[in-house]
């Protein structure tokens, strides 16, 4: 089987990064719109590369950094940071003390991608799937069933992320935003193809930032958080019901616009909860360690990285 850089965490090789952007450079942009994404398969060369380095993956579950990922649950998830810098991909794994290992290569030929997010379909913790959307609109997906095409016109959207299992099920569910500020929620199924978008919201063009992985509050759900453009962070608990995904949300705190990214990593620390990275315009790179309480669900933020972070233009 191919060499899987899967390792210590869980996270998607390099192996499937590459062969999920190969398919993506050689389809086209004919598939229909968002609002009913197609499903079409790549090549079976790739889906069969794909395929066989996630099954290796997932069959091997090693340790993180002395700890097993086997023992994930849904609400701590185990994952790499990657960043994209120009047309490179970078990928950095936990170093077990709540920050990173230093960065290695992935691969290249990215400048078209315009987004990527990882995901979990069958709830164990470990990622087992990564949705890219370049571009040109198009969405494409890789996991264990192999490469996906999942369809055209994401374009209509400004911000597309996975905070996991927002519905219900086990796979993990897309948000998706557009310019008018409306929030829809797609449901995932475990290959990467995603049912009819539901509106869920209005007036979501008041956040600068929405980010977040798994769950925030110990009650099992998925939650979310945004940063507003006044610079207020906000939590969006979750509730399970795929028809009202989020209960009324909760203020955390002011001054959150001194950071141009925040990005839902999983549980970087290994205390069993959900944590997220913040990046200030500096570039220096901070861990939030979550407490599971919902009107204060992180902890004071700890530097893990002095500088340098900016150079990301993407960070998943």
């Amino acid at each position: 089987m191919a060499k899987t850089a899967f390792n210590r965490t869980g996270a998607l090789s390099r192996v499937t990064v590459a062969a999920l952007t190969a398919a993506l450079v050689a389809t086209g942009t004919s598939a229909v719109a968002a609002d009913n994404p197609g499903n079409t398969q790549g090549t079976q060369s790739t889906a069969a590369a794909v395929a066989a380095d996630l099954a290796e993956a997932k069959k091997q579950k090693a340790p993180v950094s002395g700890r097993s990922v086997a023992k994930a649950s849904a609400a701590a998830e185990y994952r790499w940071l990657n960043g994209v810098s120009g047309g490179n991909v970078y990928d950095y794994a936990p170093n077990g003390t709540g920050g990173y290992d230093a960065r290695e290569f992935v691969t290249d030929g990215w400048n078209a991608i315009k987004n990527a997010q990882q995901a979990d379909h069958d709830a164990d913790g470990v990622i087992d799937g990564i949705w890219i959307w370049d571009s040109t609109g198009y969405l494409a997906h890789a996991s264990e069933a192999g490469a996906t095409n999942v369809g055209g016109g994401w374009n209509t959207f400004n911000k597309v992320m996975s905070p996991g299992n927002l519905g219900g099920a086990a796979s993990a569910d897309l948000l998706a935003r557009d310019s008018s500020g409306n929030l829809y929620l797609y449901l995932g199924y475990s290959n990467g193809k995603v049912a009819p978008r539901a509106k869920i919201g209005t007036g979501w063009n008041i956040y600068s930032q929405i980010a977040g992985v798994g769950d925030l509050t110990d009650d099992g759900k998925a939650d979310i958080i945004t940063a507003d453009k006044s610079g207020v962070l906000w939590i969006h608990p979750g509730t399970g019901d795929y028809k009202k995904p989020f209960s009324a949300r909760v203020k955390i705190g002011g001054g959150w616009n001194t950071f141009n990214n925040l990005v839902g990593v999983g549980d970087l620390d290994f205390d069993g909860r959900s944590d997220i990275v913040a990046r200030d315009k500096a570039g220096a790179l901070y861990r939030y360690s979550g407490t599971g309480i919902t009107k204060a669900p992180f902890k004071p933020m700890v530097k893990i990285g002095t500088s340098g972070w900016n150079t990301y233009r993407l960070m998943f």
